[in-house]
């Protein structure tokens, strides 16, 4: 009988062919990494706070939202008794036009608050990322210092 036919490639054992560990082993940084690894830590600490902030600010937003979807139900219900109440047409067309104008002023001052206070958060993350940006160009500037004297 025949033998079956193999692969000699499943066969061959490759930790033999190459040592990875000795070679990797007396690999040398050109310079210390350690360094280079904070840095990169407090990048991520930084963008850590900023997407902690953002979250809460999502959050104190939704919650505004939701106040002030209740506030305007109440204000619509009352609304529609007031305006059922009247005794004329006449009144009640004065009513709803009284009611408009302070909804626009209302939502126009609803608008307002949470655009300044979604600009505040943009500008408080924004001043995270440029005070890290900074940091890192000179904690970069600082790692390059001993090299170009060593040069």
């Amino acid at each position: 009988m025949s033998k079956p036919v193999s692969n000699p490639f499943f066969e061959m054992d490759f930790s033999k062919f190459a040592d990875f560990s000795k070679m990797a082993g007396d690999f040398k940084a050109p310079f210390n990494m350690e360094p280079l690894f904070a840095a990169q830590r407090r990048n991520i600490e930084a963008i850590t706070a900023v997407n902690q902030a953002a979250f809460e600010s999502i959050q104190a937003l939704a919650r505004r939202q939701a106040d002030l979807l209740r506030q305007n139900m109440e204000e619509a219900s009352s609304l529609i008794s007031a305006v059922m109440n009247c005794p004329t047409p006449q009144e009640k067309v004065i009513r709803q036009a009284e009611a408009s104008k302070v909804a626009v002023e209302k939502c126009i001052a609803t608008a307002r608050d949470i655009t300044e206070t979604l600009s505040k958060c943009n500008s408080q993350a924004m001043e995270t990322v440029t005070a890290r940006l900074s940091q890192s160009i000179e904690e970069l500037r600082g790692m390059m210092k001993p090299n170009q004297e060593a040069a």
